[in-house]
């Protein structure tokens, strides 16, 4: 059937088969289906939706495309977590060392950002001497030595949805949730993990803004990887506001030392805590929400979460003294504190304009080209509900140009938002 019947079919509101997904997908890889016939798909599935079947397919198809990574050499289950992605989402730099520390394999391929921050690949090389783009065998081999390791996703790992990602970012086709799903999804299954714990963000800096389309989106995801024989469970999330108080690369990672050290931000630890839950139980390294999470409390506690994570630094190339020494890590020319001057409390944190404030600094990409500069970012001095109190910073801006940092600090103050009352905390995690 030629890709005009099929456009056509979908524009309609018939269902894809298996087979004519599956056809679709291998002559895209190969170049023989153009772009533009591509983005008309993406249109017709992006106002006519997927059946589950569909989704299912799609999501097989585009795993298939390129390398399948075998983890079967690790010793253990091995459990990925993949969050939807948010604002100050600095989980996987916590909670890995965690669970690590706790006797769970950590193998994960994890990419760079594009948008409001960095990926977790980009906030890891802000550490000096990072080398994170490795050999499966070497990946392997590192896990089975200090068990964790995190690279970058291979070159051939789903180069379908490498090239339909790249296209729907610039058809307006990201926030489809079939498309969403089989995206992550397909990533999860070639990358090798026996099980997968989904972080689904909702709220203003998310791309799902509201609960009833997250939930949708964790259901579909939970019965795909399920119907592959991947135990999967996800959790909704809040990103109203941001996760952590840092917004940037370097700053990310001291927020990570910080929360490994027992500081830090409340919030990123109670979300990795039940991540890291799940995580244990679904490796067998325990029984139930209880004693997992004492395990993993029990790791930062002792310090060998903190240990875990030096390790792993050094297993890399990286410097492992930024693990005791912050300032190791890329600083900022200039530094501008927005400082209370009375006790507030903050009313608000709208997280993606927050987040592309931080893009703008330098922190994100607004194309694939584009460098990052790890140094920059915003610090922010609370969340909401949080009191400053008076001399105290509510914001932190780290930029590199004197342009940009005036225009940063003038424009953070319309998106925290304060109060000279008392504010109510927003709930955490959803379902």
């Amino acid at each position: 059937m030629r890709m005009y019947d099929l456009i056509l079919k979908k524009r309609n509101g018939g269902a894809l088969t298996e087979d004519e997904i599956y056809s679709i997908i291998s002559e895209y890889t190969k170049g023989a289906i153009p772009d533009y016939q591509m983005s008309a798909l993406a249109m017709a599935i992006y106002f006519r939706g997927m059946t589950p079947e569909e989704t299912a397919s799609l999501t097989l198809a585009m795993a298939h495309s390129g390398d399948m990574v075998d983890l079967s050499p690790i010793k253990g289950i091995k459990v990925d977590k993949h969050s939807t992605g948010g604002v100050a989402d600095t989980t996987t730099l916590v909670l890995a060392p965690m669970v690590a520390a706790c006797g769970a394999p950590v193998a994960k391929m994890s990419g760079r950002g594009l948008g409001h921050t960095g990926g977790t690949i980009d906030k890891l090389e802000s550490i000096p001497g990072m080398r994170l783009e490795l050999s499966v065998e070497e990946f392997i081999d590192n896990v089975n030595k200090c068990g964790i390791s995190i690279m970058a996703q291979t070159k051939n790992l789903t180069p379908a949805d490498r090239k339909l990602y790249g296209l729907r970012d610039v058809t307006a086709t990201v926030d489809s949730i079939p498309l969403i799903a089989s995206s992550i999804m397909s990533k999860k299954i070639a990358a090798g993990a026996d099980g997968i714990v989904l972080d689904v963000k909702v709220g203003r800096g998310a791309f799902m803004k509201d609960i009833e389309n997250a939930e949708e989106l964790a259901d579909l995801m939970i019965s795909i990887g399920n119907s592959v024989g991947k135990k999967t469970v996800a959790h909704i999330t809040n990103m109203d506001q941001p996760l952590g108080l840092a917004i940037g690369n370097a700053l990310e990672i001291v927020e990570a030392i910080g929360v490994l050290k027992g500081g830090g931000s409340k919030d990123l630890l109670e979300v990795c805590l039940v991540l890291g839950a799940d995580m244990l139980k679904i490796a067998g390294v325990a029984k139930d929400d209880g004693k997992a999470k004492a395990m993993l409390k029990d790791a930062l506690d002792s310090g060998r979460a903190l240990q875990k994570f030096k390790e792993f630094i050094k297993s890399r190339g990286g410097d492992e003294r930024v693990v005791d020494d912050v300032s190791l890590l890329p600083k900022a020319k200039y530094i501008e504190r927005w400082i209370a001057d009375k006790d507030v409390f903050i009313k608000d944190l709208m997280a993606m304009e927050l987040g592309l404030i931080a893009m703008k600094l330098g922190a994100g990409r607004e194309k694939k080209e584009d460098s990052i500069d790890y140094s920059v970012g915003i610090m922010l001095g609370g969340k909401v509900g949080d009191l400053i109190k008076k001399g105290a910073p509510i914001a932190t801006i780290y930029a590199n140009d004197k342009n940009r940092m005036g225009w940063a600090a003038r424009e953070i103050k319309k998106y925290i938002l304060l109060s000279d009352e008392p504010v109510e905390r927003p709930i955490l995690i959803h379902k």
